[in-house]
């Protein structure tokens, strides 16, 4: 290897080091390894900067906007509602979660899914109280493990494939991957579910919000023949809503104060519920259940860019002695009460005729601009704004599903290139006033796509500099010429190969190099065309080696360690499968 190699090999040795060492955030070290071979002419600006211009880049970017579109519109919640439900312990709720997760990963692109599931998670990790740490990573492997189940599962599946067309001229079957993928994916899913209780983190911080002592009192109505018209209060997931209990009904003028899970609720009935802010925030998010009075003091559904903000009631503010009713908040700030605290005290009137007293805390629901009109008003002594809320309009529910099952149709079917169809759905999803532009730019995470990119860039040196090459040269001299042996090592590099660059990109590489070895030991080369496939997609080791690791890794609070703990295991159980089903379905002879 020249200069440029050796540099290129250190830099990205050093990237992988600081990443494993410290806690500076994953974008800036990577940017900064891009930064010093490009100043060193290591790189050209072209190459450097590939990573931003790149497809996968930018189809990832659109695909956060498309899973806002799902979650403002309450498509989440049909998730968490539907196929999560309320597992009883951290173990089920991993399990309810992977199963999933790979069976849609098998046929669908794996980026969209994990774009969708993730504020899905964190909204149910806060209802069971379970930290977003012990599902993430879960969710992240089962989507590699399921997409390695078929042909069309991962991109790196097709690009390897499109390889053996054109050396052989015959491809391989949409399922005949699944021989091995299913065992591996298999036996990765019982490896979390069996080791991740141990080896999973439990970030206090990530679950640092589910703790709030601050009480507030909230009112509903039951939408008539609504989802939950008709139902109990245990089978409408009423009686287990984590931070919020319910503490009465009233049905006809009739309080029922003690609201048992076999009490069957019917439309118009008043629900009163305390709960913290988040939990608050939650309920509004449910479908069936409606504002109390909507014309008296809520604002209108048909309002962009709501916000929810939290005030406390001045001393001397003109609202006090009034009931919200008479204080207007619709008319006099554009904002209605969605609910109210008072000193830990827990409020048995109906929201509408509770007197303000100062010092109550009032959630708001607004527009943005009340933040900037009132922040310094001398009716409350502070205004602050309720982070990552989302109004819902769940009647556009159907919609943001259908654009994204369109979007996931058209790519499998090859109509349409998935930047194309990500770039369609995106702007359906604001065209529909799914999502609005607001929440679009707010949801796409710049740290994530600056880490892709620089690794984009950081896999381009050690291609152009033939470092990749020259590295994958010495360590086949080093197997030798048994063909079991060779199998093991081609796994071995290229699962090595992808923990610090692009899956495709070691794929790619590696294919010539195992076709001509294959070629020189005058044995078939499917075998190890097969194992290349797998260990391109043991993705488990580094936050850095696939984007799915990438796009978990902030949510969940995690740091580098925990995916070299807990995800080289699982590369060496996938490799170890993958070896010794390899030779019995595709037999290593000539």
């Amino acid at each position: 290897m020249d200069l440029n190699a050796w540099l290129a090999l250190t830099t990205v040795l050093g990237c992988v080091a600081l990443l494993a060492g410290t806690r500076v955030a994953a974008e800036i070290i990577l940017l900064g390894g891009v930064t010093l071979l490009l100043t060193v002419g290591v790189l050209t600006p072209a190459e450097a900067l590939s990573g931003f211009a790149n497809e996968g880049l930018i189809t990832v970017a659109l695909l956060y906007i498309v899973a806002a579109g799902i979650q403002e519109t309450g498509g989440v919640n049909q998730i968490v509602t539907h196929v999560l439900g309320r597992p009883k312990n951290t173990l089920l709720a991993q399990a309810r979660l992977m199963l999933p997760a790979a069976g849609m990963s098998a046929f669908l692109n794996n980026t969209p899914i994990v774009a969708a599931f993730i504020p899905a998670v964190l909204t149910w990790a806060r209802r069971i109280q379970v930290a977003p740490s012990r599902l993430l990573i879960p969710l992240s492997y089962a989507t590699i493990l399921g997409g390695a189940c078929t042909l069309i599962g991962t991109s790196t599946n097709l690009v390897v494939n499109g390889l053996l067309i054109e050396r052989t001229g015959q491809g391989l079957g949409m399922f005949e991957i699944a021989w091995v993928g299913v065992p591996v994916a298999l036996a990765g899913i019982a490896y979390i579910l069996i080791f991740g209780r141990r080896l999973l983190p439990e970030r206090k911080d990530a679950i640092a919000s589910f703790e709030n002592p601050k009480e507030y009192t909230v009112e509903m109505i039951v939408e008539p023949g609504g989802p939950i018209d008709g139902k109990t209060v245990g089978e409408a997931g009423l009686r287990h809503l984590h931070g919020l209990y319910l503490i009465e009904a009233e049905r006809e003028h009739r309080i029922i104060p003690s609201v048992g899970t076999r009490e069957r609720l019917y439309g118009n009935d008043r629900l009163v519920f305390a709960g913290t802010t988040e939990s608050v925030a939650d309920l509004r998010t449910l479908k069936g259940l409606i504002p109390l009075d909507e014309h008296t003091y809520t604002i209108s559904d048909e309002i962009p860019e709501r916000r929810m903000v939290e005030v406390a009631i001045a001393p001397g503010s003109d609202l006090v002695g009034k009931t919200i009713v008479e204080a207007r908040f619709r008319l006099t700030y554009g904002a209605s009460v969605v609910a109210i605290a008072r000193n830990g005290e827990r409020l048995n009137q109906r929201l509408g005729d509770i007197r303000l007293e100062p010092t109550d805390t009032l959630l708001l629901e607004t527009r943005r601009i009340f933040l900037q009109q009132h922040r310094h008003s001398k009716d409350f002594l502070l205004v602050s704004e309720v982070e990552n809320y989302l109004p819902i309009r769940h009647d556009k529910a159907w919609l943001a599903w259908s654009i994204l099952g369109v979007l996931v149709v058209s790519v499998t079917l090859s109509l349409i290139s998935m930047l194309n169809g990500a770039l369609l759905a995106a702007g359906l999803m604001l065209a529909t006033q799914c999502c609005s532009p607001a929440v679009a730019r707010k949801s796409i995470d710049a740290s994530v796509l600056l880490a892709i990119a620089a690794s984009f860039g950081l896999g381009n040196a050690l291609a152009v500099t033939g470092a990749a090459e020259a590295l994958v040269a010495g360590a086949m001299e080093l197997i030798g010429r048994n063909p079991y042996a060779m199998l093991a090592g081609i796994y071995l590099l290229t699962m090595t190969l992808t923990s610090t660059i692009t899956n495709n990109a070691a794929a790619v590489l590696m294919f010539p190099v195992v076709v001509a070895t294959a070629g020189s030991l005058g044995v078939d080369a499917m075998p190890f065309v097969i194992t290349i496939m797998m260990a391109a997609s043991a993705s488990f080791a580094t936050p850095i080696s696939y984007q799915t690791n990438l796009m978990v890794y902030g949510p969940g609070g995690y740091h580098f360690n925990d995916f070299v703990r807990f995800g080289l295991p699982l590369n060496l159980i996938t490799g170890a499968v993958t070896i010794a089903l390899v030779p019995l379905i595709w037999p290593l002879g000539a």
